[in-house]
């Protein structure tokens, strides 16, 4: 039998970082997001006597010959965990791949995470809800891994679409934006999506930030509370439709965002935004932790827009929106 999965990466247009439970469990996260047409893909290949796992854009692969004998040792830790949590009887071969360049900031490991797990439970027959799917998915790097981080990338990949996260220590409420063609068509042509061709490097920042989010810095704690606060009216403004308002936002958000750790903005990231400020926008920030990846700028005239981000060195991705959130197919007839 093969399974095959795939789960949208995402686009968080404020919020980000309040979902992390060192400050969501304490005061409560919001996140306002919208996941892409842009995927990681799984396939199970089910028989064999060996485990196989291969990252085929990584170009990374580990064999072994049971289940006992995986170790976290910094080579595909999400596949090993991803099986250590949901093991399958006999061997088994999963190949996995992303549309996304690495460390893009777009929520690619969650995404992974999610097409990890609902890939071995349907290779396993069993069926979980979007947000139990997302619960797992979360596990896999917080309790299996030991990983800093929050929820939003999973629940973006597991639930698709456009969505307002509430996130406390009582769980996470998805609060579903509906758009309908019209509004996913403008929005998906005023966004310039670009690549800056630095990854991210969000560890080290996550234990600046909550270093001095737990020492009660200042300027730490008030950042992150704003933020919040800021994807409320981000929420309101997507539903609307206000894309000057959004985009008002989003830079706000970005302020915030850059007051959290010294190292937000790298340099790559500040050539690519004075290019597309120089070109014009509503309004710009960098996608997740930050420290790199990809900057999501609402713009006035996006072609003007990507031409200018590309002469300045970033790789612009495209823009449309998944709604549908993970998918699964399997194959009953095949054989690895």
């Amino acid at each position: 039998m093969i399974v095959r999965a795939r789960a949208p990466v995402r686009i968080d247009f404020a919020g980000g970082w309040t979902d992390v439970p060192h400050f969501a469990d304490r005061e409560g996260g919001v996140v306002v997001s919208a996941a892409l047409a842009l995927h990681v893909h799984v396939e199970c290949i089910l028989g064999g006597a060996t485990i196989r796992l291969r990252a085929e854009d990584l170009d990374e692969h580990v064999t072994v010959s049971a289940a006992h004998a995986l170790r976290y040792d910094g080579t595909l830790d999400l596949h090993k965990a991803a099986l250590n949590m949901l093991p399958v009887t006999g061997g088994i071969e999963i190949l996995t791949r992303s549309e996304v360049p690495v460390g893009s900031g777009l929520g690619a490991s969650g995404a992974l995470d999610v097409a990890l797990v609902a890939a071995l439970a349907a290779a396993r027959d069993e069926h979980y809800a979007a947000s139990e799917l997302a619960e797992l998915g979360y596990d896999v790097e917080a309790t299996e891994l030991g990983l800093e981080g929050g929820r939003q990338d999973q629940y973006a990949a597991a639930h698709g679409g456009w969505n307002e996260l509430r996130v406390s220590a009582d769980g996470v409420e998805v609060r579903r934006i509906e758009a309908d063609r019209s509004a996913q068509r403008e929005l998906g042509e005023l966004l310039v999506l670009a690549y800056t061709g630095q990854s991210h490097f969000s560890s080290q920042t996550h234990e600046r930030v909550w270093s001095a989010y737990r020492d009660e810095q200042p300027d730490v704690v008030d950042a992150l509370r704003t933020m919040r606060d800021l994807a409320k009216d981000a929420a309101a403004a997507l539903r609307a439709g206000d894309w000057p308002r959004l985009g008002k936002l989003m830079d706000a958000n970005w302020t915030e965002q850059r007051r959290l750790d010294a190292t937000m903005a790298t340099p790559a990231v500040r050539t690519v935004e004075e290019a597309l400020r120089a070109a014009g926008v509503l309004g710009l920030k960098a996608t997740g932790a930050g420290a790199g990846g990809c900057l999501a700028a609402l713009t006035v005239n996006a072609r003007d827009a990507r031409r200018a981000a590309e002469a300045a060195g970033a790789r612009v991705l495209e823009v449309a929106f998944d709604m549908d959130g993970v998918r699964v197919t399997r194959d009953e007839d095949a054989r690895g």
